[in-house]
């Protein structure tokens, strides 16, 4: 299934769903990532300012995959 994100704030509802979907409270799914509960909180509230190297070490470890459509430069040939 695809998703559009499209901010922050979608990204961290995406993730608290896969998270409970897969039965992991907060402080589960931060210590294998080897995070804060804080951070994963952050992340599911849609703060602005989480490191993203973190966050897609968070969506692999949740088996999503960040995938972006990229539009063709207009008069590229």
């Amino acid at each position: 299934m695809d998703r559009a994100i499209r901010t922050a704030e979608d990204l961290g509802r995406l993730i608290r769903d896969q998270r409970k979907r897969q039965g992991l409270r907060q402080t589960d799914l931060a210590a294998i990532i080897g995070a804060s509960h804080v951070f994963v909180g952050d992340v599911e509230k849609g703060k602005p300012s989480v490191q993203l190297g973190r966050v897609l070490r968070l969506l692999d470890e949740l088996g999503l995959e960040l995938h972006l459509s990229v539009p063709d430069a207009e008069g590229s040939d």
